[in-house]
């Protein structure tokens, strides 16, 4: 099973000092989190594509090509790629250039995004949100397998004999996940192709995650897939945690009452008591997070958002030597008891990805 952190990049005041960083604080600081998430063996980093403040990261491919540079094992991945306000023949290129950068190590959560205001920005319109899912992630999948793309669709101009540049490293395309909320579409469309189904579950109940993700199992395997245990899934998730529960609510609850998403609304308890954000000890985040298979089943992928809402870069590393220390070999072990024979440990990696780890093995025990 795969574990790590994901980044919606936003820049927000500390609600304890009043400080805001800059946006270019918020960036470097985003790397440095990137840096420390492989230093504590996390599996994943995974960035936000946002293009409306208070959010910085517009352009995901900078950050993981930076990152792809300063790393030797973590994969990168996003969370999200606008699939919806992005023209597919950038996204078949960008993300293909990375893999060769990275040698291997990339793949990225396709979304629609639930911003409004965005989607005229780039000349879409929200109301066509599902179907621009649909009809430019069918382009994109094609464009990465086939050498030579005819295309006519509803939203772009047509393609007549189109290549795109460069072919994905060693003819594999990038390991594709389709992140959703509450859109059943979607679930669909990760099903019909076979790819992975990320429900990032951090505003809603364990019940609506597990109504979501039965679907896509069930569509998975309806689509001659394998059996819907087979099926790639991943679950976001939130934590702050200290040694002591008392502390960790105290030290957290100002940054989540201010939250610029969350705050001003629910109660910290209340939150928690209903999603799966975690506020307390190691163990605690232990214990609900190996829950989580309770609701879906066995599952490839846990990610967690542990540097929103104002947090000092100082105390999210903090957060990141604790979950590497202290959770992520405990969660490891459990999730690796648990998982029948024939369910995948993890989404497929890509071929330049075994070698290197081979590469890498050799050296460190030579």
């Amino acid at each position: 099973m795969q574990f790590g952190i994901f980044t919606v990049g936003d820049v927000t005041p500390d609600p304890t000092t009043g400080r805001t960083p800059s946006e270019h604080e918020r960036i470097k600081a985003t790397v440095a989190i990137a840096r420390k998430a492989e230093e504590v063996g996390l599996d994943v980093f995974a960035t936000g594509e946002h293009h409306n403040p208070p959010f910085v990261p517009s352009s995901p491919t900078t950050l993981l090509g930076h990152v792809a540079a300063l790393t030797e094992r973590i994969t990168l991945s996003t969370s999200t790629t606008l699939i919806t306000t992005n023209d597919p023949v950038k996204i078949a290129e960008d993300y293909a250039y990375l893999q060769h950068i990275a040698d291997g190590r990339v793949d990225l959560m396709m979304g629609r995004g639930n911003t409004g205001p965005v989607y005229p920005w780039f000349g879409q319109d929200i109301r066509q949100g599902i179907a621009l899912a649909v009809e430019n992630y069918a382009l994109l999948h094609r464009l990465w397998r086939e050498d030579v793309v005819d295309w006519e669709g509803k939203f772009r101009t047509p393609l007549q004999g189109f290549t795109a540049t460069p072919r994905p490293l060693d003819g594999v395309p990038p390991f594709v996940w389709h992140g959703s909320i509450r859109s059943p579409e979607i679930a669909e469309q990760a099903a019909y192709y076979g790819d992975g189904f990320f429900h990032n579950n951090i505003f809603w109940p364990m019940s609506h995650t597990q109504r979501m993700v039965e679907l896509y199992r069930q569509r998975y395997a309806h689509h001659g897939h394998g059996a819907p245990e087979q099926a790639i899934v991943g679950l976001g998730g939130q934590v702050f945690m200290r040694a002591n529960s008392q502390d960790a609510v105290r030290e957290f609850r100002p940054y989540f009452d201010n939250a610029p998403v969350y705050g001003h609304g629910p109660s910290l308890e209340d939150f928690t008591e209903q999603t799966p954000l975690t506020v307390g000890s190691p163990q605690q985040v232990i214990e609900r997070t190996l829950g989580f298979r309770d609701a879906v089943g066995d599952y490839q992928r846990q990610l967690f958002l542990m540097d929103h809402a104002g947090l000092p870069l100082k105390t999210v590393l903090e957060q990141l030597d604790i979950l590497g220390e202290q959770v992520v070999p405990v969660l490891r072990e459990e999730f690796a008891k648990l998982r029948p024979a024939g369910v995948p440990e993890t989404a497929p990696l890509h071929p330049a990805v075994l070698r290197l780890d081979s590469d890498l093995n050799t050296k460190e025990t030579s």
